[in-house]
């Protein structure tokens, strides 16, 4: 056969409509099982994952609330959104991308759609991890002192 001879194939009629269909359910069961085993555990363990409530016992005088409690509160709550909340949904959003450029079979509307939501997710989980050093140095710039801890 000559390299220059170009293959023919016949589709169906109705097979781009199926095909679409099918990536519609493969999305919709990829998306169920990634919150049915990433999400759901996060968030029914979230006093214990941190090893400690969100919100702590009072250590003041007569079990009065101290600013110490309160941050310690709020250390605790940005532990629980860092770790438990924005990593499992960075990992189904790099997913769900990463699946959309997979089925996206020579569609670039597809395709961008997907590295649109892949990118956004890693720079999501950049900014979320790195939040404590973005508080931590604006804080520091104005002047805030003994914010280690």
């Amino acid at each position: 056969m000559a390299s220059n001879q170009k293959f023919r194939v016949r589709v169906a009629a109705g097979a781009h409509k199926n095909f679409k269909y099918m990536q519609k359910i493969i999305l919709f069961f990829t998306l169920f099982l990634l919150f049915l085993f990433v999400l759901t555990p996060s968030l029914t363990l979230a006093a214990w994952s941190i090893g400690q409530p969100l919100v702590p016992q009072c250590t003041g005088d007569n079990g009065s609330c101290t600013i110490t409690d309160f941050f310690t509160m709020l250390n605790n709550i940005w532990s629980f959104i860092v770790l438990q909340i924005a990593t499992p949904l960075a990992v189904i959003a790099i997913s769900i991308g990463a699946i959309l450029m997979m089925i996206s079979a020579g569609n670039p509307e597809l395709m961008g759609k997907g590295k649109k939501i892949f990118w956004a997710a890693i720079i999501g989980l950049v900014l979320v991890f790195c939040s404590y050093l973005i508080i931590n140095f604006v804080l520091t710039s104005l002047g805030a002192t003994g914010l280690s801890g």
